[in-house]
């Protein structure tokens, strides 16, 4: 199970002063046992690159607790960020979706990957049409063939498009799985 970061933290103080926040959420994460995966830090669209706060927030988060980072405005789509990721054994957030840049880049051993539909003019709707999908499984597969623990995670919940988006994705993938292992 992935869980996202308190809005408070990442929109209201933008990862400023995580200390408390980090507390209260390491408390939660023990509780969600061994069914716990991945925390996501979705930093607002407005927020510009701060590689300081970033590594400050970073440097900080338990190294028990993975986390993915989603950096949605544009300035943060730079190699030292990247860098900065790596460093810090943290995510990059893959993402799909209108306006988001979508970078392929794994920057630690899970990769955590966000549709957000389809839609080049409105994020969380529309359905992702079957070829989409099947690049999308491939994608997938690639990074798990490598090495990675990969979560993907369809947010376009208009329609119930993401429920059904997901349950392709992952008749695909399975059946790429058992393929490979005939």
């Amino acid at each position: 199970m992935s869980v996202k970061a308190a809005r408070g933290l990442t929109h209201g103080k933008r990862l400023y002063g995580p200390e408390d926040w980090l507390t209260r959420m390491s408390a939660g994460w023990h509780e969600l046992g061994d069914k716990r995966a991945v925390v996501l830090a979705q930093l607002p669209p407005a927020m510009a690159r701060d590689d300081e706060r970033l590594a400050y927030f970073l440097e900080r988060t338990p190294q028990w607790m993975p986390v993915a980072v989603e950096l949605r405005h544009p300035s943060w789509d730079a190699d030292p960020v990247y860098e900065l990721l790596e460093r810090n054994d943290a995510s990059y957030c893959v993402m799909s979706g209108a306006g988001l840049p979508c970078r392929l880049r794994a920057t630690s051993e899970i990769v955590y990957v966000r549709l957000h539909g389809p839609s080049d003019e409105h994020l969380y709707g529309g359905s992702y049409l079957d070829e989409d999908l099947v690049w999308w499984a491939e994608r997938l597969i690639e990074w798990r063939d490598s090495g990675h623990r990969v979560f993907a995670y369809f947010n376009n919940d208009g329609d119930g498009n993401a429920v059904r988006n997901a349950r392709y994705l992952k008749t695909l993938v399975s059946a790429r799985s058992q393929v490979q292992s005939s």
